[in-house]
């Protein structure tokens, strides 16, 4: 650390790479009618529950998300007070690893919730344990031989990437597998609303990382021990995931001890499940598609800090913070994707909609939002000198424009999260077009803050306004669908 620099500046740096880390339509209602749908009565039509429920039923998974976010932002600042400078970036190339690794995982719950929708929709719902507890043995499988290769070949890997000691990468890339492995009863509780224990599981993997990430740095084994804490943290959310999604799934009954024949099966073909190539078609394209779109949502959120790192590095600490004030709004966007879902997917099939649910989503994410916009206007240096330090205050300028670029990127994984529920997979495209543009319109102004953030707010604008629209033409379509249909 030089004379020139703040002296709290990797802390900002970190918090920007991690924290992200932590985060491991309707067809009967167009123009007018959208309203009008939001304050319908429970008895109005099946299936449509009023706002206060909805409120209820995603409250809990709201509020998880808002402790998960929490905790992550102290771990990682606390983690940038207790490391060396060195070993700040060592961590940040090991969050980086987890993150490029674990990215898939977010796209099995949409291919989960998709497929599991589609078996209630033909009648094959009681497939669905079989289905699930089959795939997550061929996952474990293959996790576990994941996690021998990645043990083994420790020492080559960390030379390539410069480290000096392999157990953090072995352990990190362990840590991205299981989390992927995670994904699919995370997806299955999604798909049986257990919105409650999801919001648990979110806790669990939170709380458990926190204490056994600080308890190995405290002892002295520096980032190795805190991505063997995170490994830790997520072996145990797979285990309480993968019991409160069989007790969801089998009437309050808890996992049994799976018998040797179980997972000798899973390597087998089983003539009931492996019997629709249409299904299995579907859901590996629901899979790829909803990769590229959450790939192209980190672009989205990240791209602007990449740039200002690399063309003002003099300003990229102030950044950082300003980044990490505005961003954690996304992560809840996110959070609350995990209700819009399997809402979505179910309702969409059922012949109805799930405008309620995302009005809820909305509500939810406006309350933040609103608090922190105004925050960012009225006192946006107090803010940053109070969150960070006053060295960090040199970017308060760009607060504000980014905070309400990060707004409208929220709205847009809603909506996007809705839209490939009910498989309208070209938001892929736009959100393609929308990464590629943001890029190009960041490396224009070369890394100047204030101009950042103002390209990055014209973008989200456009980005959105593009969503919006699709989503528009997605019911007005099957409103005229459904009209022609009523008069034939």
């Amino acid at each position: 650390m030089t004379g020139h620099e703040p002296p709290e500046a990797p802390a900002a740096e970190v918090v920007v790479e991690s924290v992200p880390a932590a985060m491991s339509l309707a067809p009967n209602a167009v123009g007018p009618n959208l309203g009008a749908e939001l304050l319908l009565g429970p008895e109005a039509r099946p299936g449509v529950e009023s706002m206060r429920a909805g409120l209820l039923q995603a409250g809990p998974l709201a509020a998880a998300g808002v402790l998960a976010n929490g905790a992550s932002v102290v771990l990682t600042v606390a983690l940038a007070r207790l490391l060396t400078p060195h070993s700040y970036g060592v961590l940040n190339q090991l969050t980086g690893l987890y993150l490029i690794l674990s990215m898939p995982g977010s796209a099995v719950v949409v291919a989960v919730v998709r497929r599991v929708t589609m078996w209630h929709e033909d009648g094959s719902g009681h497939l669905v344990r079989r289905w699930a507890g089959r795939v997550h043995r061929q996952g474990t499988i293959l996790v576990l031989i994941w996690a021998v290769i990645v043990f083994v070949s420790r020492h080559s890997v960390a030379v390539v990437l410069n480290q000096q000691s392999g157990i953090g990468i072995a352990a990190i890339l362990t840590a991205a597998a299981f989390f992927v492995l995670l994904s699919l009863d995370r997806g299955l509780l999604q798909a049986h609303r257990a919105y409650r224990p999801l919001g648990v599981n979110l806790l669990v993997e939170i709380g458990v990382r926190l204490a056994a990430v600080l308890v190995l740095v405290l002892a002295g084994y520096g980032p190795s021990g805190a991505a063997v804490g995170i490994l830790i943290g997520e072996v145990v959310a797979v285990a309480h995931a993968r019991y409160a999604a069989v007790r969801a799934w089998s009437g309050g009954q808890g996992p049994r001890v799976w018998a040797a024949g179980g997972w000798v099966a899973a390597v087998r073909p089983d003539p009931v499940l492996d019997g629709g190539a249409m299904v299995r078609r579907t859901v590996v394209v629901d899979l790829m598609v909803a990769s590229v779109s959450l790939s192209m949502v980190a672009v989205l959120q990240n791209v602007d800090v990449l740039v200002v790192g690399r063309d003002n590095p003099t300003h990229s600490g102030a950044y950082a913070a300003v980044s990490v004030t505005s961003k954690a709004i996304v992560f809840g966007a996110i959070v609350l994707g995990g209700y819009l879902l399997p809402e979505a997917a179910i309702r969409w099939r059922q012949g109805g909609h799930a405008l309620r649910q995302l009005a809820v989503v909305l509500v939810l994410l406006a309350v933040p939002s609103v608090l922190l916009l105004g925050v960012a206007l009225a006192a946006p240096e107090e803010l940053l000198q109070v969150v960070f330090h006053h060295d960090y205050t040199s970017a308060a300028d760009a607060l504000a424009p980014l905070v309400l670029a990060m707004i409208l990127l929220s709205v847009s994984v809603v909506l996007t999260m809705y839209l490939l529920a009910v498989g309208r997979r070209w938001v892929a495209a736009v959100l393609v077009g929308g990464a590629a543009a943001l890029t190009t319109a960041v490396l224009e102004v070369h890394g100047a803050p204030r101009a950042t953030a103002l390209v990055d707010l014209g973008v989200q604008a456009v980005l959105l306004l593009v969503i919006v629209t699709g989503f528009t033409l997605v019911h007005m379509r099957v409103r005229v669908g459904q009209q022609a249909a009523g008069l034939t």
